[in-house]
């Protein structure tokens, strides 16, 4: 059994058997407005320490400002390579997160628990009354900024959650959880040729099964945007740049699955999605940090990514992005993906 110390995945991950599994033991602790865990709902109080590399990351960041939580919630931002021990603050001036003071983000998690044992991932809700982690259960972090902190939603925030497709939402998310988001890497970290072509299978059965559903329908469940098309979005935007060659996740290119693509693309021009994208910081994390992948750590130069803002044709099948609601401002100045990391 090898271990490594992927902290962008949820935890150390190991391949057991030559099959990749992941450790999805986290800090369950949830912010919420009866206060059941301690950590009250408190606006000023939190900061959301996210790497624009990460997927799992990308998703708390689409939330956030899909609900203009800016306020309320700050933003703390990694640089997107890591090493054994942690995610770091390289962006900052000095190396340090002006807020919380510290360089690793592995600090939190020692205030936390100094004998914190396993991957020091991100995305994570530090209370910046105590430097200390309060969760980094990125699953249930979207669904509370959804639920719990509705109070300091901005006005005309979408609904994400809505109850009449919860239980569709759910069970889309199941599925698109186990065969997409942690397929690709069960395709990336095979030990084995076997383990790889049954991962790669069983990858292509689910994302086929996408391509028929979103031929008919503009979002994943339901007219407008959910927490379903946050899930799927921040994988299908690193499929073509990472999954397809250092995954072998090479079938087809995102850019070949026309109703994949389309609704991509859909995505990525709405705002809230594709500004806060940053393809320079996605490859520089995985060719970078994987080195057992790509020892070289060389970085592709492509894909060319001008095809993400090419008109997608999806308003023809109706629906309504943010429902009753509407989209968010511009981005928040110091949060702004730079113009350089983006299509061109």
């Amino acid at each position: 059994m090898s271990e490594h110390p992927e902290h962008s995945t949820g935890g150390t991950y190991s391949v057991k058997g030559k099959e990749f599994t992941r450790d999805s033991r986290y800090i369950t602790t949830r912010i919420t407005t009866d206060v059941r865990d301690g950590f009250p709902v408190e606006p000023g109080r939190y900061r959301l320490v996210a790497a624009r590399a990460c997927p799992w990351a990308n998703r708390a960041i689409i939330v956030r400002r899909l609900l203009g939580l800016e306020d309320a919630i700050s933003l703390g931002l990694p640089g997107p390579t890591h090493d054994a021990r942690s995610w770091t603050f390289d962006l900052d001036p000095g190396g340090r997160d002006p807020v919380l003071g510290i360089e690793r983000l592995q600090e939190a998690y020692f205030a936390r628990d100094p004998e914190y044992p396993r991957g020091i991932t991100v995305p994570a809700i530090v209370d910046t009354a105590t430097g200390a982690v309060v969760t980094n259960d990125f699953a249930q972090i979207t669904l509370d900024l959804s639920t719990q902190w509705r109070a300091f939603h901005r006005e005309g925030a979408p609904d994400l959650l809505p109850a009449a497709h919860r239980d569709e939402i759910d069970e889309v998310n199941r599925r698109v959880f186990t065969e997409v988001n942690n397929g690709v890497y069960r395709c990336g970290f095979a030990g084995s040729q076997e383990a790889y072509d049954e991962a790669y299978d069983r990858l292509w059965t689910a994302l086929d099964w996408l391509e028929e559903r979103l031929a008919d329908r503009r979002y994943l469940v339901g007219d407008t945007i959910t927490e379903a098309d946050v899930r799927l979005f921040t994988t299908l935007v690193r499929f073509d740049p990472v999954y397809h060659g250092h995954f072998k996740c090479n079938r087809n290119k995102l850019s070949e699955q026309p109703n994949l693509w389309a609704y991509a693309r859909d995505l990525f021009q709405t705002p809230g999605f594709g500004d806060t994208v940053d393809f320079v910081q996605i490859k520089q994390h995985y060719y970078v940090v994987h080195t057992d992948i790509n020892p070289s750590r060389i970085v592709p130069k492509g894909p060319d990514l001008s095809g993400w803002v090419t008109p997608h044709g999806r308003e023809a099948l109706g629906g309504r992005p943010f429902g009753d609601g509407t989209p968010p401002g511009p981005v928040r100045e110091g949060e702004r993906v730079d113009p350089a990391h983006g299509p061109r």
